[in-house]
């Protein structure tokens, strides 16, 4: 659970980052899950981009695809989520 400086600060380190994965049409499936998780691994802190042919909100979608990795929520805008899973070991982020 992060509190809220944590989410300051990765707010702050989120802004220059450009979306990794993006949820289209199809909506959440399990390939998307498998990527996400994947660069979740890779880079600990990362943008989705959540397209408006989902039908669904920015907010739910991105809540539901933390639950399915584990991760949280950082930030919502738009149709952009920041998500954060910090590693176990060798992590780029001391919270």
């Amino acid at each position: 659970m992060l509190t809220g400086k944590n989410r300051s600060y990765l707010r702050g380190e989120a802004n220059s980052l450009n979306p990794v994965v993006h949820v289209g049409k199809d909506g959440i499936t399990d390939s998307v899950i498998e990527q996400l998780d994947a660069a979740l691994e890779d880079h600990e802190l990362l943008k989705v981009r959540i397209l408006e042919s989902t039908g669904r909100e920015t907010r739910s979608a991105a809540e539901e695809l933390a639950t399915a990795t584990g991760a949280d929520v950082v930030q919502v805008i738009g149709g952009i989520a920041v998500l954060f899973r910090q590693r176990e070991e060798d992590s780029n982020f001391k919270l």
